[in-house]
């Protein structure tokens, strides 16, 4: 039976992707900085292999971000904590955050200087999701 991710480093690796998102970096792109196979890279950011403590300082220092960055919200009991339905986490945000759609979908959003068609958008996307 195969083990699953452990919490953490499923959460630490997510933490790498998001970064890399933000900065339009590919997997091959870090992994040739890290001196890694941009299979090892996928693996680290799903949390399948733990990342050592010198290869994320090495990540930390190329993603231009302090070591800190990558543990954000993973102790947060709003993480873990009961919400109602539909009452997004700080886990939920980190995770769309962590997607290229999730991502682009912000850079996008935020682009838009007319606070009517934000709201427009807004509301669009909830009638879809209703």
């Amino acid at each position: 039976m195969p083990k699953s991710p452990d919490p953490t480093d499923r959460h630490v690796g997510s933490r790498v992707r998001m970064r890399r998102l933000m900065l339009g970096l590919s997997q091959t792109k870090l992994a040739g900085e890290l001196g890694l196979t941009f299979q090892q890279v996928q693996k680290y950011e799903k949390g399948a292999n733990r990342i050592s403590a010198g290869k994320l300082q090495h990540i930390s220092n190329f993603l231009q971000v302090p070591i800190p960055f990558f543990f954000e919200g993973l102790f947060d009991p709003s993480n873990t904590a009961k919400h109602p339905a539909g009452v997004p986490t700080p886990a939920h945000v980190s995770e769309l955050i962590a997607t290229s759609d999730g991502l682009s979908l912000i850079r996008a959003y935020t682009q838009i200087k007319r606070r009517g068609v934000r709201h427009a958008i807004v509301a669009l996307v909830e009638k879809l999701a209703s």
